[in-house]
């Protein structure tokens, strides 16, 4: 297993709201712990959503004795939702903060997925593939005709998000499960990243045979390079080494 993660405030923001957490070493029952995050609010709002969340779902699932990764990726998002909530009422400056969520493990060949918002992940072979489903207004338009993805990439209320974590109580994760095969490579990424760079664009860059880092930090570079309108965030893991 080898890992490699960056992040980048972009060309057009201030601020960094996205964070990260990336360990092949085991968190608690999981073998290992994936997390993307993307945080959207007020002023340093989305920075500490985005922060706080992951370090919330990390110290649930080091606490969780449960053996089913879908159970404790469960219950570490409801808890973080809680807490994230519970926050935004104590501080007027935090309101309505809230920040997108992807966190995988890779347990016995098979990769286990939680989902809340539009950050992605993918997984890479001789193709690409979108695991993850956008919750966001313009992806629910695609997936019923009104709009097609091309017209989708530019549209105005592209940034509208139809889930995220700290938006309700009753917020729910979509989950996903994967049979590895070798060969493989798992993208995890924030929209900053897939706004600004195609699909194709992305897997090439992925399947060259660059070092790892170089791979990461040139997918950062394309999307600067191509407008930078917002934080990006890369991770890619490479389950057979």
């Amino acid at each position: 297993m080898k890992t490699y993660s960056m992040t980048d405030t972009g060309i057009m923001r201030e601020m960094n709201q996205d964070y990260f957490f990336a360990s092949d070493e085991p968190v608690g029952n999981l073998p290992n712990l994936y997390i993307v995050a993307d945080g959207m609010g007020g002023h340093r709002a989305g920075d500490y959503a985005s922060r706080y969340t992951t370090q919330r779902v990390v110290a649930s699932v080091s606490r969780n004795r449960d053996e089913e990764p879908v159970t404790i990726l469960k219950e570490a998002i409801t808890t973080a939702n809680r807490l994230l909530i519970e926050e935004a009422a104590e501080d007027e400056s935090r309101r309505g903060m809230g920040t997108t969520l992807v966190a995988a493990t890779i347990m016995d060949g098979r990769l286990f997925v939680a989902n809340i918002g539009d950050s992605r992940l993918y997984l890479v072979d001789r193709d690409i593939r979108q695991i993850t489903r956008d919750h966001s207004l313009v992806a629910e338009m695609v997936r019923i005709g009104e709009v097609d993805v091309q017209t989708a990439r530019e549209h105005p209320d592209k940034n509208i998000i139809t889930r995220a974590i700290g938006a309700g109580a009753g917020v729910e994760a979509d989950f996903f499960e994967i049979e590895l095969a070798p060969g493989n490579q798992i993208l995890i990424c924030t929209d900053g990243l897939t706004n600004m760079v195609e699909d194709s664009v992305i897997r090439d860059i992925m399947l060259r045979a660059d070092p790892l880092e170089k791979r990461v930090g040139l997918l950062v570079e394309t999307a600067n390079h191509n407008g930078g309108r917002d934080n990006i965030t890369v991770m890619i893991i490479e389950p057979f080494m």
